[in-house]
């Protein structure tokens, strides 16, 4: 039953105040957070407060402790770091350093705290929450404090945010600040990747992440290295031959290269640690390798935040005030975290003792339970990094007979390079040959269908575009032609990795299958699209990197406009009719409005928005950001806007526009796109093998799959990875304006809104259920 719609205009934060803090190391997206907490809490109408230099500052009081306004954290959305500061508080440990800090924050009415932190930092502000009462009584006691003050500020409200590079946190499957760590790593990784070919170089790379091996080994995945080193996973006894044999294959087979990816605390089964020099000295004595050791160190915290630790902080920010407003004294202290795509509220204490259940298991040498304690996740990206790097030998290699065949059709965007690598090698490791077609429905007409191999794709997940080729022409027209291929290569399963015109392309070779049986292979699609449209995914490989060349080039917008002063500027985005990479760009940005073509405008809503922002120039925050996805409104063009803002706004701010045009389709992919390109197409390859064995018939060898479910998408649905059958996606979608008839990222809308100031309704009906940490449970699947 659908959940009846709650808002959050009946939360009031009337006389309540909230204190804002960022503690331990400090991370990319920090500030994004503390921008939306401060924001949310001023516009229900709380005091908010900046708690400068972590617990220290709630220690030492004073100038430490300010109210804030609006205006207080303009400018800081891409900034990386934390503008108010973090230190190590020795202080705050003690009952001493503690009573102090209770006396102050009650100075000042504060019984709200959103503390930005790790383990370390949530721990000690639910130790804080627990002993208040008895610090009150204490203060009263000492006559610091009134006891009708004690009476008024009895209990202390606690909601935690995870900032953390290294996203080894239980209980969330990203940390604040791990992408935009993941974006340094990788930036680096494929500009040693250069040099590295050039000298026939092996390079030893070691990133951080103190105990957790979560950025050594979404690093690996993303770049293909050839080993990784991670704490929760040591390698197996002997494993210095087993190494140095793939290093030496790798270079026989005349691979220029070699990456290896140490974490910072990678230990062997005996728990020694391994050290980048030591595996240095290895490669070096046993190959003679020319070998360099490259530490990334401080490097991985710097920077601006990633598009999605901006839009995920933000969302986590908004959702901490949410939670304070609603908590009671019976509420226990919890964290914001984010389960698929969803957010949700988990006892804090829950996840601390599963974080530290972890580092338990490393010590005690539980290696198995080490990494599925660490998440469906963790252990998804592990199982899929073991089966794309070590090449069996053919021996080893199951034999199915059976021959797939991948295909890019549409757009070309980011990621789809890595999604075929990662099917091709998964499909060879099932025992299928695989083939490759080039150019789409349009090369698979024509015959340019070849085999593809391992060693083929090596290098391919940093590359952006496509590769293989990729056209937007749909089948129906090479029916007959794509019949003669399929039967002439004996093709028994298709994967196609593309947007819309794939998704309408397996549509109308399923419809076919009465008239040509060659059609009836099982098929599968992994959505592949700058735009995300696809209707039956809340992702689609290259909408993140599209996402992330928006927000930098905004970014230098706004940098722009802040030296000139009094500009606004029109920024015109792609995606057909889909406004996600406005919206999201939007949110990203801190856009000040995103015109899309799924929330109508007219001119009442324009002339409220050019209002808006001439009393916004008043402000000290005297710029002004607006895009427009291309096909919000086939009247109100970026022309349009472009001339109504100038003319409206004469005197007052000038007007520029930019339109960003393909440079949104190029690039190479963001390490998300080719984490979740990866992973989602080697499920997708795991689905056509179970697939071809159910489907096999005995005798003739001949595959007869006419099932709707033998057609499927396989898409991010909330939580989890789900394959739907294409035929029952058609009621989802819009095919007029090539959309899917509801979208999740709408319910975010509301969110951009507010934190630029304007007055709206958020239905909050997802939001407010604490939940339990699962504990997984082992072989449990998830993305």
């Amino acid at each position: 039953m659908a959940q009846p719609q709650k808002f959050f205009e009946n939360l009031s934060g009337a006389g309540k105040a909230i204190g804002v803090l960022t503690s331990g190391g400090d991370a990319q997206g920090m500030n994004a957070a503390v921008r939306a907490v401060v924001r949310m809490g001023i516009y229900v109408e709380a005091k908010v407060y900046f708690v400068h230099e972590g617990y220290q500052g709630m220690v030492d009081g004073g100038d430490n402790i300010i109210e804030v306004s609006w205006e207080s954290v303009s400018s800081i959305l891409q900034v990386g770091g934390t503008v108010i500061g973090s230190a190590r508080c020795k202080a705050f440990r003690t009952r001493e350093g503690r009573l102090q800090a209770a006396y102050n924050l009650i100075q000042r009415g504060i019984t709200n705290l959103c503390v930005i932190g790790g383990d370390g930092s949530l721990t000690g502000a639910n130790l804080f929450r627990e002993e208040w009462s008895g610090l009150l009584e204490e203060l009263v006691k000492n006559g610091k404090i009134e006891a009708a003050a004690a009476k008024k500020y009895s209990h202390l409200n606690i909601v935690g945010m995870v900032g953390s590079i290294d996203n080894d946190f239980c209980g969330t499957d990203m940390t604040i600040g791990t992408d935009s760590a993941l974006h340094r790593i990788i930036e680096v990784v494929d500009a040693i990747m250069t040099t590295a070919q050039s000298h026939q170089r092996t390079f030893v790379l070691e990133v951080m992440g103190r105990h957790c091996g979560y950025l050594a080994l979404v690093s690996a995945l993303a770049c293909g290295a050839d080993w990784v080193f991670i704490p929760e996973s040591p390698p197996e006894e002997g494993w210095e031959d087993i190494m140095c044999g793939k290093l030496s294959e790798n270079r026989a087979r005349r691979k220029r290269l070699n990456i290896i990816i140490v974490s910072e605390g990678a230990i062997d089964r005996q728990n020694n640690p391994i050290t980048s020099e030591k595996i240095k000295s290895l490669v070096v004595s046993r190959l003679g390798f020319d070998t360099r050791v490259t530490i990334l160190g401080h490097v991985q915290r710097g920077g601006t935040p990633s598009a999605f630790d901006r839009i995920l902080a933000s969302r986590m920010g908004v959702e901490c005030v949410l939670a304070l407003l609603e908590a009671t004294p019976e509420t226990p202290a919890c964290v914001v975290s984010l389960c698929g795509n969803q957010a949700v509220r988990l006892p804090l204490m829950e996840c601390v003792q599963m974080t530290q259940e972890v580092q338990k298991a490393m010590d005690e040498r539980r290696f198995e339970d080490a990494v599925r304690l660490r998440g469906r996740s963790f252990e998804n990206n592990l199982n899929t990094y073991k089966l794309l790097s070590h090449k069996k030998n053919i021996s080893e290699l199951p034999k199915s007979n059976f021959n797939v065949a991948v295909l890019n059709v549409g757009a070309p965007a980011a990621g789809m390079n890595g999604a075929v690598r990662s099917a091709v090698r998964v499909g060879i490791t099932e025992g299928h040959k695989m083939f490759a077609v080039n150019d789409g429905f349009e090369g698979f007409a024509k015959g340019q269908i070849q085999e593809i191999k391992w060693g083929d794709v090596g290098g391919w997940t940093g590359q952006g575009g496509s590769l293989l080729g990729t056209k937007r022409t749909l089948p129906a027209k090479y029916f007959d032609q794509i019949a003669d291929q399929i039967r002439a290569n004996n093709i028994n399963a298709l994967l196609v990795i593309g947007g819309f015109e794939a998704y309408l392309g397996l549509m109308e070779l399923t419809v076919a299958r009465g008239k040509y049986e060659e059609f009836c292979i099982p098929m599968v699609m992994v959505p592949a699209t700058v735009s995300n449209n696809v209707p039956g995914s809340d992702f689609s490989i290259g909408a993140d990197t599209a996402l992330n060349t928006i927000t930098d080039t905004c970014d230098r917008i706004k940098q722009s406009a802040s030296g000139t002063k009094r500009r606004v500027f029109i920024i015109e985005t792609m995606g057909g009719y889909c406004g996600y990479l406005a919206n999201m760009g939007g949110l990203a940005a801190g856009a000040d409005a995103a015109y899309i073509f799924e929330e109508q405008f007219d001119i009442r809503e324009l002339q409220a928005n050019v209002e808006h922002l001439t009393e916004k120039m008043k402000t000290s925050i005297q710029r002004g950001l607006v895009l427009r996805n291309e096909n919000s409104n086939e009247n109100y063009t970026t022309d349009f806007i472009y001339q109504l803002y100038s003319e409206e706004g004469k005197g007052v701010f000038d007007c520029r526009k930019n339109v960003l045009g393909h440079m949104q389709q190029g690039g190479a992919p963001s390490p998300f796109d080719r984490n979740f390109g990866t992973k989602i197409s080697a499920k997708a390859i795991q689905w056509i093998s179970r697939k071809l064995k159910e489907t096999y018939r005995k005798g003739n060898r001949w595959i007869f799959a006419n099932t709707d479910d033998s057609v499927c998408l396989l898409g991010m649905r909330r939580r989890a990875l789900v394959f739907q059958p294409v035929m029952q996606l058609r009621d989802e979608t819009d095919f007029k304006h090539r959309i899917p008839k509801e979208q999740w990222w709408l319910k975010l809308r509301p969110l951009m809104k507010i934190l630029a100031k304007y007055k709206t309704s958020y239905d909050i009906s997802d939001a407010g259920q604490l939940e339990h940490v699962r504990v997984p449970r082992p072989k449990e699947e998830g993305i």
